[in-house]
């Protein structure tokens, strides 16, 4: 049965993807419990269904940080995207441009910024994590602004790893794990044939260029491990606020006073999120930590939300919930892993179809019409 887009491109793409890739992007923190939470929590959102309104004329339209967007939907940053399909940053970017959302390239990306911002018309995104390597940093920053992207992601709740066991059940870190992820390509084909062959070099682009050799999958875990930073502060972003000249949105945000000290240090946006499950298990989903950040600070910055999000519904449940756009993770990664860019292209035109079904049975002709009045309070 399906169930939804989402799900449909899950099931697909776990036939299709060696288990090391697919658990991966499915896995979460721990137990799971919060992973499992963003999904169920979100769903059980109850929408005020209304009627006889004449919902004849919709606009999903908004502006964020300066730019029109065709739907308050993004492209959320996740590494390793370019393993799910050949250059599959490069796809996924070209589905956004596409439709006219933005696309956020992950610091961990196969493809480089310089191989991404040429193959699309619009600005993208580019996020960033906390690292000792300080010099790296202002590197990519350089880059990202040469390369024209507009808008600074920078996660900053990962100051350590989170214990993803996951990861080393499938193969993707643990004892042989390389002969692991090579046997399990030989068992499926078409990934092997299509990413393994001609989708290299399999390294990561970014820190390719900075460290001027490859660092590939092997470099990977241990590369990020060491360069994660548990001192980090506030004041130590100081000066990339002063270096960066567009918005800037701090993502990882789960608590009103970490929303408000966002506000003072400066931030135009924040993205409330719990790494889709991948950092501290048992936390807040998002769906329940999101109307209270937004009610502390949306009116001095742009609240975005992701973690848990599937379906059209689902953004406009976030929507109601007081986020002003909604990010995309595991169910962009399923459908780039099944269909590459025509994969990406159409999860998201049943994206706008649903929400367009959402709003037309809630009573919302715009997206600013999308507020706590479209929730059943109970």
């Amino acid at each position: 049965m399906i169930i939804s887009a989402s799900t449909d491109y899950r099931a697909a793409a776990k036939r299709r993807l060696p288990p090391f890739l697919f658990h991966y992007a499915d896995g979460g923190a721990y137990a799971e419990y919060t992973l499992q939470h963003n999904v169920s929590d979100l769903a059980g959102i109850a929408l005020r269904q209304r009627v006889l309104r004449d919902m004849s004329t919709l606009d999903l339209s908004t502006q964020v940080f300066g730019e029109s967007v065709s739907m308050p939907v993004a492209i959320a940053p996740v590494g390793l995207a370019g393993m799910y399909a050949r250059r599959g940053e490069v796809q996924a970017a070209r589905a956004a441009d596409r439709h006219g959302i933005p696309f956020t390239l992950s610091t961990v990306s196969l493809c480089p910024i310089e191989e991404v911002a040429p193959a699309i018309s619009r600005p993208m995104w580019f996020q960033l994590y906390v690292l000792k390597d300080r010099g790296f940093m202002k590197s990519v920053l350089e880059r990202a602004q040469a390369a024209g992207v507009t808008t600074l992601v920078f996660t900053v709740d990962m100051p350590v790893p989170g214990a993803r066991y996951r990861d080393a059940h499938a193969g993707m870190s643990g004892p042989h794990a390389a002969l692991r992820r090579y046997c399990q390509a030989l068992c499926h084909p078409r990934w092997a044939w299509d990413v393994g062959l001609w989708g290299r070099p399999h390294d990561l682009g970014n820190v390719s260029r900075y460290l001027g050799k490859a660092t590939g999958l092997e470099d990977y875990m241990g590369w990020l491990g060491a360069n994660f930073d548990p001192s980090i502060s506030w004041k130590d972003l100081e000066w990339i606020r002063d270096f960066w000249k567009g918005p800037m949105v701090i993502k990882g945000i789960l608590d009103p006073d970490d929303a408000r000290d966002a506000v003072r240090f400066g931030a135009n946006g924040i993205i409330v999120s719990n790494h889709g499950g991948r950092q501290l298990d048992g936390t807040l989903s998002s769906a329940r930590a999101l109307p209270a950040i937004a009610d502390a600070v949306k009116s001095d910055l742009t609240v975005l939300a992701d973690s848990g999000v599937r379906t059209g519904l689902d953004v406009v449940r976030m929507l109601a919930l007081g986020a002003d756009m909604v990010l995309l993770g595991r169910a962009y990664v399923y459908a780039l892993a099944v269909g590459g860019e025509a994969g990406v292209s159409n999860l998201l035109s049943l994206i706008e179809k649903e929400m367009r079904v959402a709003m037309t049975l809630t009573g919302a002709r715009t997206i600013a019409d999308i507020t706590r009045d479209s929730l059943v309070r109970v």
